[in-house]
């Protein structure tokens, strides 16, 4: 079987051949391994595996793998990926789909059951995201396996490799994305790739493979306290109150189209008035796609790929021929959005100091050594322990909620920076605590967060300060006078510290 008889509907752009060996004719089901698209809907990967299983006449299995005992696994990541997983679970049932969600009590034993099952399977499907930890995990099974793998990359409006390099600034890449976009627009992922497929039926699986790598009890995947405790991870870190998985997702895309797209410019910025979508831990865990949430946008605006303009400006609003609310948060959620993929996918230092523009770099370093009036530690950092209450109350918010305003989520971060011995220092800080507690941690769009506190996608800003140089300077003075804060203090500001955790 060629790979121009199997691509089918998936654009070719966005399958990797992870290995050099061919699919195993004699094998009795096709494996989609399921990591980062979490999801039975709206998913390119989902659809190539149903394609090579149709196009074999083979049984479709599904294993969704949750990794422990890794940096920053805790009890907050893991109930919220396992609520979606009992999601994935019903609706492969309901599709008579075989689906096998697997939650590591050991390290490493997600890699040995897929490379179990992938020795009684025709080849193997994995989601294509670019983050190092997903990256390296696939390499590594693909290196142990006998059957032809591959990757798929599902993960925006635009294909990763569409754009061929990193691009330096967010005008820059929005003339790729409007250049690019009307070409891969009209060829959207299936709503539901498991309807009418008329597969056969997976009987049964190798018992010594699913008695030493059992499938999660229903107790687990409904996050149960008692079978949380016993998987390796930081248990100080706790579930919140926001619910993950596909449904909750929808929920969530459905009442922001309905309440608060209309009024999003005006009050998005204001913590008050918790305008935002809510919709990015859904984004980084795969449970909703961003073609869904653009066909919802566009299904509530009236649009048509007609209103797209023939002119690639770069400017944010006015290419997409939406009313002004959908446009500008379709400048977040797609052109921020995937310009960290575009980052993360072309470079491997994506989350390294030195990946900075060179004139952040030189004005960091000409400034490392200036007084800093505050210094703190990350353990006090992490406790809400500084002297500014505004700071505090959003790093609370991180740590009770695993989210926080995305203005104050910069001022979070200009104010690590001013407070650490050195920019570097103030880097590992924020990478440290939003990827502990943030649900969106670990992401391509929150590492570009990060690093523009720092001037990626930024330019230089005069005149210079001390500590920050010629990067963009902000206070919490200053915030405070622009933002309707008064109830985001009452709520989150009446604690002068966080509750203790272990570091």
């Amino acid at each position: 079987m060629t790979r121009s008889a199997t691509k089918e509907r998936v654009q070719a752009m966005r399958v990797s051949w992870t290995n050099e060996v061919g699919p195993n004719l004699e094998g009795r089901f096709v494996l989609y391994w399921m990591t980062a698209f979490r999801r039975t809907t709206w998913n390119y990967a989902l659809e190539r595996a149903t394609e090579l299983a149709s196009g074999l006449r083979k049984p479709l299995l599904i294993v969704e793998t949750l990794r422990s005992g890794v940096r920053w696994a805790s009890d907050r990541h893991h109930a919220f990926v396992l609520q979606g997983m009992a999601d994935n679970r019903a609706a492969c049932e309901a599709r008579n789909v075989r689906y096998y969600p697997f939650v590591e009590f050991q390290p490493g034993d997600g890699l040995a059951l897929v490379t179990a099952l992938a020795a009684h399977c025709c080849a193997v499907v994995s989601d294509d995201f670019p983050i190092k930890s997903f990256t390296n995990d696939a390499l590594q099974v693909a290196r142990r396996v006998g059957v032809r793998m591959e990757r798929v990359d599902s993960n925006g409006l635009l294909p990763m490799r569409a754009a061929d390099r990193v691009f330096p600034t967010a005008y820059a890449f929005r003339r790729i994305l409007q250049r690019a976009l009307p070409d891969h627009l009209p060829d959207t992922p299936k709503a539901n790739p498991l309807a009418r497929l008329g597969l056969p039926r997976l009987r049964g699986l190798p018992r010594d493979v699913t008695r030493r790598w059992p499938p999660a009890t229903s107790r687990l995947l409904a996050a149960d306290p008692a079978r949380l405790a016993r998987l390796p991870v930081n248990h100080a870190v706790g579930p919140v109150d926001t619910v993950g998985g596909p449904s909750a997702a929808r929920e969530t895309l459905k009442s922001f189209a309905k309440r608060e797209l209309g009024s999003y410019p005006e009050i998005r910025n204001h913590p008050d008035a918790d305008g935002t979508s809510g919709l990015s831990p859904y984004l980084h865990f795969g449970h909703i796609s961003v073609h869904e949430v653009f066909q919802e946008l566009a299904k509530v605006d009236g649009w048509s790929p007609t209103n797209l303009s023939d002119r690639a400006t770069g400017k944010r609003e006015g290419w997409w021929g939406m009313s002004q609310a959908a446009e500008a948060f379709l400048d977040q959620l797609v052109t921020w959005r995937e310009v960290g993929l575009n980052m993360c996918c072309h470079s491997e230092d994506y989350d390294v100091y030195d990946s900075l523009p060179d004139w952040a770099k030189a004005t960091l370093a000409q400034h490392a050594t200036d007084r800093r009036q505050y210094v703190y530690s990350l353990k006090e950092l992490d406790q809400c322990g500084t002297h500014d209450a505004l700071w505090n109350a959003a790093q609370l918010q991180l740590v009770r909620e695993g989210r926080m305003h995305n203005y104050l989520r910069m001022l979070w971060g200009k104010k690590i920076l001013e407070w650490s011995a050195s920019p570097q220092d103030a880097l590992d800080v924020m990478i440290e605590l939003n990827n502990k507690y943030a649900l969106d941690g670990q992401d391509p769009n929150s590492y570009s967060g990060i690093f523009w506190v720092l001037g990626r996608y930024d330019r230089p800003w005069g005149p210079q300060r001390p500590i920050f140089g010629k990067v963009r300077y902000m206070s919490s003075e200053n915030t405070a006078r622009k933002l309707k804060l008064r109830q985001y203090m009452e709520h989150y500001g009446s604690q002068e510290r966080c509750p203790p955790c272990t570091l």
